[in-house]
């Protein structure tokens, strides 16, 4: 096996195959290993809305994934308290459907996609142990080989993208420009036979201090995530003593109202449900000399934003487009990594906000659940809503149509 790259990316799931099938097309050679094998799961919030669906179209893996027989969905019911949000996500590039698959499924299709490419080496089961530098700039990686080996290859760039612990970033020396931490815990679990009456859609609920989320996905099964705060400390026991028992509890208790828990309690779990507890909404260095990062190696949100599939497929385009117009040889670091850090605060900085904001276990206002009603009482106004999820608007659209209505009633007609 060669020892020498262009490029090395670490982390071969949705953003490392999504940036390897890009790059390996605009002509260079690739070095994508990862420390897993495929196909395998990863703890996530795997949705896909329908602006990210057009890049899978783009690459040509779409009919793969829908091959595996995951339903697409286009609606989508939001019950923020007593405002209920009911509508189908604005188009986007000609798409219209969103698509929640299994990561057993998309990153496995993703990775033998990019594997496929002449220009594409890839190594699973590799663990990486340090950087190699020349100087002050990183020039590859050493690590340990399936076989036992200690090995080392040399590219231009190592690429991180190997998820919110990266180990790329660690060595690299990133820096940590932003973090805000959650409140809350967050519980993920596949259910079997749960209902939805009027076809596939996506469900998000927050009444108090819980959230939960409901998505169709693959192998005929519905994704269910549960958030709380950690000051709910009776609960947060409950669910380390015995976590699909307590999970069935919270939702009957935070939820017990709606049709939801209804629905779930009549569902059948599908696997052990799992947790992430302590995470942070981060936004780190992006670039520097000899590496970059892409995905949720570069930032992290709350889940409850649905933006981590997103982020991971246009962070892996936005560094192809500026590696392909600044070139791989005589690198000009600082000039190139202003330009990523502008291009992703441009696309990600409105939702990473908003995701800052929802991470917060702090009660709506009265003046926020009038604004949720108007929302729910205006297609218009729910139209833009759900558009910021998918791209389509940004927040602060939906700020100045709100304005907009409140000063002016005709607008609400």
């Amino acid at each position: 096996m060669r020892t020498d790259y262009d490029i090395i990316i670490v982390g071969a799931r949705i953003a490392g195959a999504t940036l390897a099938y890009e790059l390996g097309r605009a002509g260079y050679d690739v070095l994508l290993v990862d420390k897993g094998h495929f196909p395998s799961d990863v703890l996530s919030t795997h949705n896909v809305f329908n602006n990210s669906l057009a890049i899978l179209r783009e690459m040509g893996v779409l009919d793969k994934l829908l091959a595996t027989g995951t339903p697409t969905y286009k609606r989508a019911y939001v019950q923020l308290e007593d405002a209920v949000i009911e509508g189908t996500f604005p188009e986007v590039n000609g798409e219209l459907e969103c698509l929640c698959i299994r990561r057993t499924h998309l990153d496995h299709i993703l990775f033998e996609h990019a594997c496929s490419l002449d220009r594409v080496h890839a190594l699973q089961q590799f663990r990486v142990t340090g950087l190699l530098r020349d100087g002050e700039i990183v020039n590859g990686i050493e690590g340990v080989h399936p076989s036992g080996d200690a090995v080392q290859y040399r590219a231009k760039l190592v690429v991180g993208a190997d998820g919110r612990r990266s180990t790329i970033r660690a060595l690299a020396g990133s820096k940590c420009l932003t973090s805000t931490p959650t409140d809350f815990a967050s519980y993920v679990g596949y259910f079997k036979g749960f209902r939805q009456d009027d076809g596939p859609c996506s469900e998000f609920y927050k009444l108090g201090e819980y959230i939960a989320i409901v998505f169709p996905t693959s192998d005929q099964l519905h994704v269910v995530g549960l958030m709380f705060p950690f000051t709910n400390t009776d609960l947060l026991s409950r669910m380390k003593e015995n976590a699909e028992t307590g999970f069935q509890e919270a939702i009957q208790t935070g939820f017990g109202e709606t049709s939801f828990a209804q629905r779930l309690g009549e569902a059948e779990s599908a696997g052990p449900i799992r947790g992430l507890l302590g995470y942070d909404n981060d936004w780190h260095e992006a670039m520097g000399k000899g590496w970059a990062l892409i995905g949720d190696a570069l930032t992290f949100k709350d889940p409850a934003v649905g933006q981590g599939m997103h982020d991971a497929m246009y962070s892996a385009r936005m560094l192809k487009e500026v590696l392909v117009r600044h070139g791989l040889e005589n690198f000009e670091w600082e000039k190139m990594a202003s330009h990523y850090e502008r291009e992703l605060t441009s696309k990600f900085q409105p939702m990473f906000g908003l995701a800052c904001e929802m991470t917060r276990n702090v009660p709506y206002t009265h003046e926020q659940n009038a604004v949720n009603r108007i929302i729910a009482a205006h297609p218009k106004a729910t139209s833009v809503f759900l558009g910021m999820y998918n791209h389509a608007n940004e927040p602060a659209e939906l700020g100045r149509l709100i304005g907009e209505m409140l000063s002016n009633p005709i607008v609400q007609e």
